[in-house]
């Protein structure tokens, strides 16, 4: 097992870790969490042996293999699935030992050495190696072509893949994963899962993806207030606990508080009587042994809103027969002739429409939002955009686009040059960007802080569509879920491209999927498409098939009759839920809306009615005011009217679906 004992660690002037204990068990799966810098990543550092604390003990067992995630990656002119096999280096040892025993005479000696090299080949599986590494890379979204490309010819992300292939190739008893899912697509990540819920070992994961960590962990190490904190179950059981841990602390605090109030008070008032000297210095010893509890200390959420669009136009966009794709440029720029990805989109986008685009890797997803976004043009068929359109468009690497050497405010300032200078600075400030932060070069912030700026860019245009190509990438656990929120409660039009499935299930009403270069429509939600992905691209080899229709008589073939039926009852049974989920969906969320929209509406209306209860509003210099408050008490009354008689007729309609 894995010990922290007493131990402490300090990162410059600050301290990260103070007298921490900790256990871990052999096999446990475990998400570590924390704010950033609270010593996640210096945690995972002692772990490897290249920082040590400085006091007391960190314990593993002696012969426990390491495997590690390496965050550099060389330009090798490697082929990539060598690259991958590289990080078995007790193979690679073997096959070395090999070669270099092969090259010296036959002897006797030297056939003993041989046979016993290729004894330890053998228990590597050093002969299915191969076909196992290529199955990791096709997991992780490489093609066979891909495999055979060197190193130096991906980019980082794609880098950042290999170096994770490395890591589970490497067989290990303890493997350290640091946010493996930043690079990925929804599919790789849902194949990860898949991996990491069958690997043997004891696994530690640093994560921000919260149905990540909830579908693979079964403990949970929180570093709060430098200590660490082990919290049995998942992600969700975490957050549970926490908060049931948190109203009890709290209660904790202020019963102390009413007790030493009392105990303050009797020394106060008697302590100079002699009669009650005694039981006053009782008091005060009672007191100064009191351990006094420390209040809490919640974390600062970050929270922000989209401002309502000034327009709606509707439908925003028409795309018939486009072909979405890249120009091919000649020597001189000019376009000679064009690479389709996807074919014949014939699309539409309605004011209030919440869609999630879905797609294995390479499908054209993010081409399909630079064309919509007017980043591409369509290389055939006509797009025609809505008269007012106003689109917020969030690029998978919008954060590289931003100007290092310059402030948010100077950011903020392109795109507003006529606005006060205070006032932008009071809404960069919303965003977590105070004090001098707003006039400082934003090349040493953090990525999620440069994301964060981005989002800012975006909320102030006041957009009526937003295309989010993979948002959260960079983002920690609270801004992601300042992001959820603000997206649920967006009034315009959204498309979103994102491999956090919380994030699409709480602001997305239909899916849509690209596949076979098509834009289809996708009937179910996130677990049909995870079983369609192992159905598919994740079960069975290099590329994913057509779309299936919604059936199982594929599986069902190959297998026994009772199980057909079984399986068959349980699609059906499955259907229906999907349907009536379906249904009900867009009914929720407008109910949703509409109760917002009461809310605002009954707080303005009593507002206007204590104002009109107010004796000086009848006076003579008070007439014009007084008719414009009984003009709005009438309007606020009708238009909350209406608005009651949408809700109850929406209820009736849950009512029915319900029956």
């Amino acid at each position: 097992m894995i010990r922290f004992t007493n131990v402490s660690l300090m990162r410059g002037t600050k301290p990260l870790l103070e007298d921490a204990d900790l256990t871990l068990n052999p096999g446990d799966k475990i998400g570590l969490i924390g704010a950033n810098g609270a010593g996640k990543s210096s945690l995972f550092a002692m772990l490897r042996g290249e920082l040590h604390p400085d006091q007391g003990e960190i314990d593993l067992p002696a012969r426990w293999r390491m495997a590690y995630v390496a965050q550099e990656t060389p330009a090798l002119e490697r082929p990539a699935i060598e690259y991958a096999i590289d990080g078995d280096v007790n193979l690679r040892t073997l096959q070395a030992e090999l070669e270099r025993l092969e090259a010296l005479p036959h002897t006797t000696e030297n056939g003993i050495a041989i046979g016993e090299v290729h004894a330890g080949l053998a228990d590597a599986d050093a002969y299915t190696v191969r076909p196992r590494a290529e199955q990791l890379l096709l997991g992780l979204g490489f093609t066979l072509e891909q495999m055979a490309r060197p190193v130096s010819s991906f980019s980082g992300g794609w880098r950042m893949r290999l170096n994770l292939a490395q890591a589970l190739m490497c067989p290990s008893d303890l493997l350290l994963l640091d946010e493996p899912t930043n690079h990925l697509d929804l599919d790789a990540i849902i194949w990860l899962e898949d991996w990491l819920k069958r690997y043997p070992g004891t696994l530690v994961v640093i994560s921000h993806d919260r149905d990540f960590l909830d579908e693979i962990v079964g403990v949970v190490v929180h570093i709060d207030e430098r200590k660490l904190k082990r919290y049995s179950g998942n992600y969700s059981a975490f957050e549970r606990q926490r908060a049931a841990g948190l109203v009890l602390a709290a209660a904790a605090y202020e019963k102390q508080q009413r007790t030493r109030a009392h105990l303050q008070s009797f020394v106060d008032r008697f302590k100079a009587k002699a009669t009650k000297a005694r039981q006053a210095q009782s008091r005060m010893k009672a007191l100064a042994k009191m351990e006094e509890l420390a209040p809490l200390r919640a974390a600062a959420e970050f929270a922000f809103e989209f401002r309502e669009p000034l327009s709606a136009p509707n439908p925003l966009l028409v795309m018939e027969d486009v072909d979405a794709g890249y120009p091919i440029l000649d020597a001189h720029g000019d376009k000679v002739d064009g690479k389709v990805i996807v074919h014949r989109v014939n699309f539409s986008l309605q004011t209030g429409q919440r869609i999630g685009l879905l797609g294995v890797n390479g499908a054209g997803k993010s081409t399909l939002i630079k064309t919509i976004a007017a980043e591409l043009q369509p290389l055939g068929g006509t797009a025609t955009l809505g008269k007012g359109l106003v689109i917020g468009y969030f690029a998978q690497h919008q954060v590289e686009m931003l100007r290092h050497d310059e402030s948010p405010l100077w950011h903020l300032q392109k795109i507003a040059p006529t606005v006060r200078e205070q006032e932008l600075r009071n809404f960069l400030g919303g965003f977590n960007f105070p004090g001098d932060m707003v006039t400082s070069p934003i090349k040493p912030f953090s990525g999620g802080e440069k994301a964060r700026l981005a989002l800012a860019l975006i909320v102030w245009q006041r957009p009526n569509l937003l295309l989010l190509d993979e948002p959260t990438n960079h983002l920690d656990l609270e801004t992601r879920e300042a992001l959820t929120l603000a997206l649920a409660q967006f009034e315009g039009t959204l498309v979103v491209v994102s491999h956090d499935r919380h994030l699409l299930r709480a602001t997305t009403d239909q899916f849509i999927i690209v596949a076979d270069g098509r834009l289809q429509p996708f009937d179910g939600d996130l677990d049909d498409y995870k079983d369609w992905l192992f159905q598919t691209k994740l079960g069975k080899g290099t590329e994913a098939p057509a779309l299936p229709a919604r059936t199982d008589a594929a599986a069902g073939a190959a297998a026994p009759a009772p199980m057909v039926d079984r399986k068959e009852q349980k699609r059906l049974e499955a259907g229906e839920r999907q349907r009536l989920a379906a249904l009900r969906k867009p009914i929720d969320n407008r109910i949703k809306r509409l109760e917002e929209q009461m809310a605002k509406l009954n707080a303005k209306k009593a507002e206007v009615d204590a104002r009109l209860l107010e004796p000086g509003i009848y006076e003579a210099d008070k007439k014009e005011e007084l008719k414009h408050l009984v003009a709005d008490q009438a309007f606020l009354t009708r238009d909350l009217g209406n608005l009651e008689n949408e809700w109850l007729g929406l209820q009736e309609q849950l009512e029915a679906l319900t029956a």
